[in-house]
């Protein structure tokens, strides 16, 4: 018996589709899953980034102003007892991504996704969802333990990787397009003025090697680390509509208070635990009531 549960793990893994849609709160989003957990980090580009010892999920796309306003009707707009909660999107198409977005509202959005309050979940702010008054820390580890899933802001790692590491596991390219040479703008991606003056709507360039898109231009993503131990600014990445190809390059790394808000700003989320994570999860307390 325990042979052959053991091979319908097996089985229904090697058929688990590594491109997923959830519908979290009743915001749909679409995410990649990023593998090869354990991978070495970077000795190019931005030496010793990209190492990730787990599997996970990140956004398939930057959240939209559709998302956006979804939560904000939902939950009501990000506000708090620190800097940064002006929001008024200046590029409004739906399917555009949102932007004018500071690394604290952010941070609200994906603890919305995880429980429902903004003020809970992997960043703890120490109010309420009223109110949620000021940031205090990050956890992961609690919020796994409360809520199961969660969603958050990806570290440079974890956008490092989904961005630059071969899918094939061979390394790490300059570009995201899987590349060491700079795609000229308009071909995919959306950065040097090319055609466009504004952010596109997702999905219009080209899917980049690890299923993502506009981790190249579009608009600057906040992540979850902070620059420097001397201080307190985050970490953006990839570039936007209006910059240079050379911002989307792995060896660029830049850095915005997280009180800024911008039109070039931005951001996608990531997830844990991903898929093949919660079907062991879900086969091995099958598997336990089983026996019981």
């Amino acid at each position: 018996m325990k042979i052959r549960v053991l091979s319908v793990i097996v089985c229904v893994m090697a058929a688990v589709n590594f491109a997923s849609a959830d519908t979290i709160r009743g915001i749909g989003m679409d995410f990649v899953t990023i593998g090869n957990a354990g991978n070495a980090a970077d000795t190019g580009g931005t030496v010793g980034r990209g190492a990730v010892s787990y599997s996970y999920r990140i956004g398939k796309y930057e959240v939209t102003n559709a998302q956006w306003n979804a939560f904000v009707t939902a939950a009501g707009a990000p506000t708090g007892s620190d800097s940064g909660y002006s929001y008024s999107a200046q590029f409004t198409g739906a399917q555009q991504p949102t932007n004018m977005v500071s690394w604290y509202e952010t941070l609200q959005f994906c603890n919305y996704l995880t429980s429902g309050d903004k003020s809970k979940g992997v960043y703890q702010f120490s109010g309420d969802n009223t109110n949620p008054g000021y940031f205090q820390s990050i956890d992961r580890d609690t919020a796994k333990a409360a809520y199961g899933t969660i969603y958050f802001l990806p570290t440079e790692d974890e956008w490092y990787k989904a961005a630059y590491y071969k899918p094939d596991a061979s390394g790490y390219s300059l570009y995201a397009n899987g590349q060491n040479t700079v795609p000229a703008a308009d071909n995919g991606w959306n950065f040097d003025g090319g055609s466009y003056s504004t952010p596109w709507d997702i999905g219009t360039g080209t899917q980049e090697q690890n299923g993502t898109f506009d981790m190249m231009g579009n608009v600057w993503e906040w992540n979850e680390t902070l620059y420097s131990s001397l201080y307190s600014y985050c970490v953006v990445r990839g570039g936007s509509y209006d910059n240079s190809s050379s911002y989307s390059a792995s060896s660029l790394r830049a850095n915005g208070n997280p009180e800024s808000e911008g039109a070039y700003l931005g951001f996608r989320v990531a997830t844990v635990p991903e898929p093949a994570t919660i079907l062991l999860l879900t086969l091995g307390g099958l598997l336990l009531r089983k026996k019981h």
